[in-house]
């Protein structure tokens, strides 16, 4: 059950942060960005699913892709708390999706090495998506910190609201001891040079995560994943079963 969960923790990050960055379909501030972020969104969508199929058949009791999905609660959702946050303006949506995908960037990196086969699959692709993310949302941030008075100082307090989740990224969780997937505690120097580095081009400092919110790996959640998962899940429940 240890590998179960551990997927679910993964599964849940990509299809929280997909279905967020998906809300700025239509609502973005460009049209180049309009068509990007759905793009981004299916990416971690896509990776999500697979994740979700395979925790499905490891558990062994007939839930697929979509029971896993759309038929639990938040307090069933391992998910940790960054991916949840509300899109905010421009600039928080940016941030946050550097901060994940300087993150997971090289934890597929490693997954390549898994000794689980899906796993070692889904790096493969996986890799290369995180690598563009990194490139866009980085080129963003860097735009918007080093631009106008009023996008740099955006750019800082997304900083000061985002920084506190970044902790969670690297807590073990259900991953703990699960050999076929990469330690999350080892990608902590290689995320921080990602982010040192965009920052120090962005003008901006690197706070210390003195306050770190946490909860997420353990069913904690903000009220807002409620209201996510109300509208994400409502036409799947109002149609149990139902498939294209």
């Amino acid at each position: 059950m240890a590998l179960f969960n551990a997927l679910l923790e993964l599964a849940d990050d990509h299809l929280v942060l997909g279905h967020r960055l998906s809300e700025w379909c239509g609502h973005a501030p460009m049209l180049e960005e309009d068509l990007a972020m759905p793009n981004m969104a299916l990416d971690l969508i896509g990776t999500a699913r697979v994740l979700y199929d395979h925790a499905g058949k490891v558990e062994g009791q007939g839930r697929d892709e979509d029971a896993l999905a759309y038929l639990r609660g938040e307090r069933e959702y391992r998910n940790c708390l960054l991916v949840e946050r509300e899109n905010g303006d421009f600039a928080v949506t940016m941030l946050r999706q550097l901060y994940f995908a300087a993150f997971m960037e090289p934890y597929w990196q490693a997954g390549l090495d898994s000794s689980d086969e899906v796993i070692k699959g889904v790096a493969g692709k996986a890799v290369k998506e995180m690598a563009y993310h990194i490139r866009h949302a980085g080129e963003w941030v860097i735009r918007l910190g080093d631009g106008t008075e009023e996008s740099a100082a955006r750019m800082r307090d997304a900083v000061e609201e985002l920084h506190c989740f970044t902790e969670e990224l690297f807590e073990e969780g259900a991953a703990e001891g699960v050999d076929a997937l990469p330690s999350r505690a080892a990608i902590r120097p290689i995320w921080q040079a990602t982010i040192v580095r965009i920052f120090a081009e962005a003008g901006l400092s690197m706070p210390e995560a003195v306050y770190p919110q946490t909860g997420g790996r353990s069913g904690q959640h903000n009220e807002v994943l409620g209201h996510m998962l109300a509208e994400m899940q409502s036409l799947h429940r109002a149609h149990p079963g139902a498939v294209w």
